[in-house]
């Protein structure tokens, strides 16, 4: 599930939206949590932090002003989340970006 979160590149993908992002994960992302989330939650948490950690690294790239700092892209991917609890289905589950 790592290497298919590495094979997405999706901190490259700069020009799409976070939307666009949710439209190509969440399909994926819903089947391993079906299929996973019975036996291994704790192992599946691990993943989708990844997936977090992914989408905090495409902010860094997509926008300049988050450059400076990546506490800064995790906050405000963190208010996202809040807001738009939906739109990713593991902020569904209450996995969203934690200030460390």
């Amino acid at each position: 599930m790592g290497q298919t979160i590495r094979q997405w590149k999706i901190h490259r993908m700069t020009e799409k939206e976070l939307v666009d992002i949710a439209q190509m994960v969440n399909p994926v992302v819903r089947g391993w949590i079906n299929y996973y989330g019975c036996f291994y939650k704790s192992a599946m948490k691990v993943i989708l932090h990844k997936l977090n950690w992914t989408l905090i690294r495409w902010m860094v790239k997509k926008y300049k002003r988050l450059k400076s700092s990546k506490r800064r892209a995790q906050n405000k991917l963190r208010e996202i989340a809040q807001s738009k609890q939906k739109l990713f289905v593991h902020w569904r589950m209450e996995i969203i970006p934690t200030v460390r």
